[in-house]
């Protein structure tokens, strides 16, 4: 995964060598348990790696941030954020368990630190308030306003105030007009990676 030095080339080589295991570790996990699509999988690097780490082109977390991954799935985008920010801590919450497990055991295997993963749906969570809630392909802006809003601290720590930060596909106009009237968003359309995959992918972000 060497272009990974060209769009992030603060990258280190302990991060090289998490990120180059990944590949191999997914397809022995999609062999047993479908945790990513059949037809990507081979593609991994480019759409599910590169895909996540899209969201740091659109704010970079600073040291002891606090994300949840809400329907993290196989661990994306959790999982390649959390290898590029060692020193921000990752909850991924997804309803189904044996893709916790497969996330578990792809955090353990490559050693990170800063990843907590549990069997939970947005709405039951319990614990402690998020900075931002990252997603991908997850649900409707709604449903992901609806579950990310009480989830999220009152108080800001970055520039960019606190919110729900979205992987989505396609046109998104309705879907944000959907959402309450006072909500402040912003959609980013991915042109910075030159891939075909990203000319109808997008950023959704929407404050808190």
């Amino acid at each position: 995964m060497d272009f990974l030095k060209k769009h992030f080339p603060n990258i280190t080589d302990e991060q090289m060598a998490q990120f180059n295991q990944l590949p191999e570790l997914y397809a022995d996990w999609n062999s047993k348990i479908n945790v990513v699509s059949r037809k990507d999988i081979d593609q991994l690097p480019i759409r599910h790696v590169l895909h996540s780490l899209a969201i740091t082109k659109f704010v970079k977390f600073r040291s002891g941030t606090s994300i949840m991954d809400l329907g993290c799935g196989g661990g994306f985008p959790g999982i390649p954020l959390a290898i590029l920010y060692p020193q921000t801590n990752f909850t991924l919450i997804d309803g189904t368990l044996k893709k916790i497990n497969v996330v578990n055991e792809v955090v353990e295997a490559i050693g990170l630190k800063n990843v907590t993963a549990k069997q939970c749906r947005a709405e039951e969570w319990k614990g402690e308030k998020f900075d931002f809630i990252v997603t991908r392909a997850v649900a409707k802006l709604t449903k992901l306003y609806e579950w990310s809003m009480p989830l999220l601290k009152k108080q800001h720590y970055h520039p960019t105030p606190n919110g729900i930060i979205a992987l989505k596909g396609g046109d998104l106009i309705a879907e944000i007009k959907e959402l309450p009237k006072k909500s402040y968003t912003e959609l980013i359309p991915i042109n910075f990676f030159e891939d075909a995959y990203f000319e109808e992918k997008s950023i959704v972000y929407v404050q808190g």
